[in-house]
């Protein structure tokens, strides 16, 4: 009865999503990014109308992004004001758009920043776009790649980062900031920063000069799919790199951006819509205008439909059949975006802050690559920081820590004042000979191993499906312990293991060699791991990998299931709350009480359990209610 009632309650959406008298979305904007190859056939107004009448009649829009220069395609004047013009009369605000591109289809060949002739254009365009509009945004190809007989003179010495993070703050500063306000005082500039994060600094990606200097910032959170994609991302970074940004330049950050490529299916189109509306961003933008108007077909239903997910493709395309009366407007991804705002908008609208485990990684550090994202895929809500985060219970530290030379001595005042402290195996390994051992005599070995069997605490084994390679830790009998073991053979290692030092506890989480197998670790070892390292927040999860959490200070809690199939989830409260509902469903889930396993040197805790299922490639939110 309550999966008929749900259903029918996402018919109703879907139809008043049709309704030309409804307004905007109440909880976010939403905005279109315009190419240039794209603007500059906007001077044929009749041919804009018919596109714009298609996208409007299937997606909501509050603004749009005018590209001026791509490839070194210059958009006149002329053609920049009639665009400009047609789209503020249909009530839609306009800002500019910049990439500073040579040519996208070799490579992203970027502008040579050593190359006069190429900082006489950029200046050019900047200007030219300044005159135009009173905000503009550099779509994310603002860094250089080149390495010509210029760049290589001029970098002398430096290393290419290093060469690189200092060309960039001056183009970004004497080239586009600089010029674009003499000619207009008002103009707001804005730096999209791709979804690449960990390899920025190597580019000239600035993250400590460029939030400073421009006037905001914007984030790419187009994760696509983590199989077919090249770049491999996995789907949490759509969520959490807004956070990061967020905390880069607070109250800075604009918004989030994604495309509708590298994806097998529509529900990962959608699921990285709404997990940047999950991170609370305040705009999003649908990149790009060509690509929205792209047809769905049936290839674009995932096989998994057949459960009903959260992102409901024959709903979807059900209530548009029933609502559309034009031949000529065919289902677009326009549509699909569209259907998942009007899905989450009342739910955005309820969410807290999201909170996190705090981590810390330092400007222009790397390690440990993306490791943020899979922690946060197997279930542990991250909150990633570029200051050491000292207002914590726990932090948790990644091999990109080592980039801080008094990263020791931050560990150890952490830990005398009755803090805790989890670093990975990677930071171990860089941190050996440099004062680890004042802590805890751990040495990380160059010896592998495949495992797939397991001991949580003293003797609860479970095993992997998949053996998992692993590096060899070792350490001191009775100076420190495992909390978690794999076995081989009769021998074994940890896999997290925890060390006494002044009143607080350092954890040691060993990373496997293959970082993408902590999917294929068992649930009992997840669940130890999320509920050690989750100490500052009330919540973990029970439950197997690409599971995700979402924790925010109203005492919502989302839940995300990223599997291609349906699972069932505990989810463990601290402070025993009375009853939890469903907010989509209003279903009530019934708790019980039990023991949290024991921690070394926390007081023994009474959690309650409630235990629900999740369909594939969905999410379900949870309101606490305590007594």
């Amino acid at each position: 009865m309550i999966m008929k009632k749900c259903l029918w309650i996402l018919v109703l959406i879907s139809f008043s999503y049709f309704d030309a008298t409804a307004g905007n979305y109440k909880n976010f904007v939403v905005s279109v990014y315009a190419r240039a190859y794209e603007v500059r056939e906007m001077k044929n107004l009749k041919k804009l109308d018919s596109i714009w009448t298609n996208i409007s009649s299937q997606l909501k829009v509050d603004k749009i992004y005018l590209e001026t220069h791509r490839d070194k395609i210059i958009v006149d004047d002329e053609t920049i004001d009639k665009a400009k013009e047609y789209f503020i009369s249909k009530g839609i605000k306009v800002a500019g758009g910049i990439t500073y591109t040579i040519n996208e289809a070799n490579h992203f060949e970027t502008f040579c920043y050593s190359n006069s002739e190429h900082r006489n254009l950029a200046k050019k365009i900047a200007v030219l776009t300044a005159k135009h509009f009173d905000e503009f945004i550099l779509d994310d190809f603002f860094f250089t790649s080149c390495k010509c007989d210029l760049c290589i003179k001029a970098k002398g010495k430096l290393s290419w980062t290093n060469f690189r993070l200092k060309l960039m703050t001056d183009a970004a500063k004497n080239l586009i900031i600089n010029p674009a306000k003499a000619v207009n005082s008002k103009v707001k500039i804005v730096i999209k920063y791709p979804n690449w994060y960990e390899h920025f600094q190597g580019l000239g990606f600035n993250l400590d000069t460029g939030p400073k200097i421009f006037d905001g910032i914007y984030t790419g959170t187009e994760t696509r799919d983590p199989v077919i994609s090249n770049q491999h991302l996995q789907q949490y970074e759509s969520f959490q790199i807004i956070r990061f940004f967020e905390n880069l330049k607070p109250g800075g950050n604009g918004g989030g951006w994604v495309d509708p490529f590298g994806s097998f299916y529509l529900d990962r189109y959608a699921e990285q819509l709404w997990l940047t509306l999950f991170a609370k961003a305040s705009e999003i933008t649908l990149f790009d205008f060509r690509s929205i108007q792209r047809l769905i077909t049936n290839n674009d239903r995932a096989k998994w439909q057949d459960e009903k997910p959260s992102f409901n493709y024959d709903v979807m395309l059900n209530a548009f059949n029933q609502s559309n009366k034009d031949e000529k407007i065919k289902p677009s991804f326009a549509l699909a975006a569209g259907f998942t705002f009007n899905l989450v908008d009342s739910i955005i609208g309820k969410l807290g802050k999201p909170l996190g485990i705090k981590s810390y990684k330092p400007f222009h550090s790397s390690g440990e690559d993306f490791i943020h994202n899979y922690l946060g895929m197997i279930g542990i809500p991250i909150d990633l920081y570029p200051e050491f985060p000292e207002d914590q219970s726990m932090i948790l530290l990644t091999e990109c820590a080592k980039y801080d030379s008094d990263i020791i001595k931050k560990i150890k005042q952490q830990l005398l004042r009755g803090k805790n402290v989890t670093i990975t195996s990677g930071l171990l390994k860089a941190l050996q000979g440099k004062g680890i051992e004042d802590i805890v005599e751990l040495r990380y070995t160059d010896k592998k191993f495949l495992v797939d069997n397991f001991v949580v605490g003293r003797n609860w084994q479970c095993k992997s499906n998949e053996k998992i390679l692993m590096p060899q830790i070792e350490y001191f009998t009775n100076d420190s312990w495992e909390d978690i073991s794999c076995l081989v053979n009769g021998n074994g290692y940890p896999i997290l293991h925890s060390a006494k030092y002044g009143n607080g506890t350092l954890f040691v989480l060993t990373i496997p060699e293959n970082i993408s197998d902590f999917y294929n670790y068992p649930a009992d070892v997840l669940n130890r791991i999320r509920q050690i390292v989750s100490q500052d927040i009330d919540t973990y999860l029970e439950a197997v990998s690409q599971i995700s959490l979402f924790d925010y200070d109203n005492k919502l809690k989302i839940v995300q299931s990223f599997l291609p199939d349906k699972n069932s989830v505990k989810l463990v409260i601290k402070n025993s709350p009375a009853k939890i509902y469903d907010l989509l469903t209003h279903e009530e889930i019934i708790g019980v009480k039990d023991k949290a396993q024991k921690i070394w040197g926390i007081p023994d805790t009474e959690v309650m359990k409630y235990t629900f299922s999740i369909k594939p490639h969905s999410f379900r939110v949870f309101q606490i209610h305590n007594n």
